[in-house]
């Protein structure tokens, strides 16, 4: 059964950094896409970055692209997102995620996406 627990939300001024981590168990994470995704109040999910499980290729949606880095460590079988020069309107519940079904790619939108955690806030305001 695949499970994974979230940590490393919280509250940051802007400008500040936070390193979210989502630690998996019965999986390995090179075996399936792995993504970030966020949900601000009133808003859609959205994507905003994924790691190809063959290649390791990694994709960002534009608003985070310099900023945020995804990686995955192996050994610890736990993927991470470091955000770096956060905004306010960075500010959401962002949500880890696996997809099972071997696509070709991994997807920047939620619904491939079928294993989710459990969500972490992350708010940055002065």
């Amino acid at each position: 059964q695949l499970q994974f627990v979230e940590s490393g939300g919280g509250l940051v001024q802007p400008g500040g950094s936070l390193r979210l981590s989502c630690a998996a168990s019965g999986f390995t994470l090179d075996r399936y896409h792995i993504g970030w995704f966020r949900q601000a109040p009133g808003k859609e999910r959205e994507g905003v970055s994924c790691i190809n499980r063959i290649s390791g290729r990694t994709n960002y949606a534009d608003s985070v692209k310099g900023r945020f880095t995804i990686s995955r460590d192996n050994a610890k079988n736990t993927w991470y997102l470091q955000m770096n020069s956060l905004k306010p309107e960075d500010t959401a519940v962002y949500y880890c995620a696996v997809d099972v079904h071997y696509r070709p790619v991994c997807a920047m939108v939620p619904g491939p996406y079928d294993h989710w955690g459990q969500g972490t806030q992350v708010t940055v305001s002065s």
